[in-house]
């Protein structure tokens, strides 16, 4: 089963993951790139790099360690794709309430938008 990354865009065409890729190092996004290109080709991606998050609506974090710091990246599974949402480079042990609530409103609607699509 293959799977394609896509990126979330809001309603008013904004792309809050491809902000927050440009705004990182390219050695960085690079790694992201290679991360973001295991999900595509792996059936089984390691949980070191992929996971879900428990207690949410189906949001998933991409995990990419590099140097000494910890970069997530939101999404979620919409048929076979993993939409991207945005990202954040994690500070703290816990994920912030916050961002998995942005991560949630994109999902909803995303979802809302694409039945309309259909």
């Amino acid at each position: 089963m293959m799977r394609t990354v896509i990126f979330y865009k809001t309603s008013e065409g904004k792309c809050p993951i491809k902000d927050f890729l440009d705004s990182l190092d390219g050695k960085v996004a690079q790694k992201i790139v290679w991360v973001l290109n295991l999900l595509e080709d792996l059936d089984s991606v390691p949980s070191l790099y992929f996971k879900k998050l428990t207690d949410t609506s189906g949001i998933w974090e991409c995990r990419i360690k590099y140097g000494s710091n910890i970069y997530r990246i939101f999404c979620f599974m919409f048929k076979n794709n993993v939409v991207l949402t945005h990202g954040f480079i994690k500070k703290t042990q816990k994920t912030p309430q916050n961002e998995i609530k942005k991560a949630e409103k994109y999902k909803d609607d995303f979802i809302k938008r694409s039945d309309l699509n259909e």
